[in-house]
């Protein structure tokens, strides 16, 4: 089982952050005023310009004929199905599109119908996700890979296939973004995996390219934290190896690599200007629109002026809030990340995450109300806090604000999105 890197040291950078905002602040305003304002360091293309989404992929279900045959990232003990006892999840998903749910042990929705969950494996739910980016003009995915030379490598691999497959038939783009949590032999298997599998993809005309180069994500370089552990040379080592293969890298980097503090390890500084963009995670990081605003002018605007200053292209993460935690604020905490990011000059935005329904942060469909959850589960559905929302209102407003950044609508801070239409 794969660890999560969406909590990582989650509480303490809270608490820091708020603690120097004001510091911080006025250190981001003086380097903004210093940075030169350069011009975006690449064309628009398919990440520059474009909404990209991390998609897990993740899911399994005994029975669903995947390799792996357990109940992948649904249950702690993957053996069993998932129960109130036994789970990973934070949100329950909109199951009325699929073609087909697997029974758990939850009791029965509130509205009597049987608790099923969907498998990433059926093609049919792949499909649905990638029509769902198309009604939505979401562009491009980035299909998340950890390490595949373990029990869960050969599923994987079929997720790429199948990823590639929906990409193509609904006129999107992927690429491939390896995250490195835990993988011991990250150095040498991620160039044998790149050269002996994943490399393949990029003859798809779904495979998303930048600057004439196909696109690859390295996550995970820099964090100070057990699960990646790397020291700069093999990270800087993998990274130009990408790029003397011809790929444009981004890196999905710590909140604070600018600095090289929190949850940066320090000396990392030229591995980091060693990408063509930059990538910062954010979950865990805000919560609310009072947050948002302080990391845009302590943490986003100085960021985006080193970018500026490297020649790289800068990729903030956006989220829609972890729905348990209530932070979503029916949409107005995502549309003020949006509205920041735009005005900050972000190349392009990721969106963390399409399909995180174990941290909550997923904007695929998901329970309108406490109707379409397990009875007695606890679980929030997306009216939780009065406001009624359709299952896909964070589709919706993902593609306002891709519109947004794409300059087809004007740059706003009223979300221009109904929670229901």
């Amino acid at each position: 089982m794969s660890i999560s890197r969406r909590s990582v040291i989650a509480s303490a950078l809270a608490a820091s952050a708020s603690v120097g905002g004001v510091l911080a602040a006025q250190r981001g305003a003086m380097a903004a005023e210093a940075a030169p304002l350069a011009p975006a360091a690449s064309p628009p293309g398919d990440v520059v310009g474009k909404i990209t989404v991390g998609y897990q992929g993740w899911f399994a279900c005994i029975g669903d004929g995947a390799p792996i045959n357990s109940w992948w990232h649904w249950s702690r003990n993957a053996g069993q199905p998932p129960s109130p006892s036994n789970t990973t999840i934070k949100s329950w998903p909109d199951m009325r599109e699929y073609s087909r749910g697997y029974r758990t042990a939850y009791a029965n929705t509130n509205d009597g119908q049987p608790a099923t969950l969907f498998s990433s494996y059926d093609q049919q739910t792949v499909d649905t996700h990638f029509r769902w980016m198309r009604e939505n003009n979401i562009d491009t995915a980035a299909l998340q890979r950890f390490n595949p030379f373990g029990g869960e490598g050969p599923t994987r691999d079929v997720m790429a296939q199948r990823v590639r497959q929906s990409a193509e038939a609904n006129g999107r783009k992927f690429y491939i973004m390896y995250d490195v949590t835990g993988w011991t032999n990250m150095q040498s298997e991620i160039k044998q995996d790149w050269t002996n599998k994943m490399k393949a993809h990029t003859a798809s005309s779904a495979y998303a390219v930048q600057n004439g180069k196909p696109v690859v994500c390295i996550w995970g370089f820099g964090f100070n934290d057990d699960g990646r552990p790397f020291a700069p040379g093999p990270c800087k080592d993998v990274v130009d190896w990408f790029k003397a293969q011809g790929c444009y890298v981004i890196g999905g980097v710590p909140t604070h690599w600018r600095s090289g503090n929190e949850d940066s390890r320090p000396g990392f500084a030229d591995v980091y200007h060693a990408f063509n963009m930059l990538s910062p995670w954010m979950v865990g990081r805000i919560g609310n629109v009072s947050d948002t605003d302080r990391f845009f002018t302590s943490v986003n605007t100085p960021d985006q002026a080193d970018c500026n200053a490297h020649g790289i292209d800068y990729q903030p993460c956006v989220l829609p809030g972890d729905l348990q935690e209530r932070q979503r604020a029916h949409g107005d905490f995502m549309w003020r990340q949006f509205y920041n990011m735009v005005r900050v000059g972000a190349q392009g935005i990721y969106i963390s995450m399409y399909d995180e329904f174990n941290e909550g942060n997923q904007i695929a469909k998901t329970a309108e109300t406490g109707g379409q959850v397990p009875a007695g589960s606890g679980i929030y559905a997306l009216d939780e806090d009065g406001t009624s929302c359709s299952s896909d209102y964070y589709l919706r407003l993902t593609g306002d604000g891709g519109r947004m950044l794409k300059k087809q609508i004007a740059l706003t801070a009223n979300r221009p999105t109904q929670p229901r239409v």
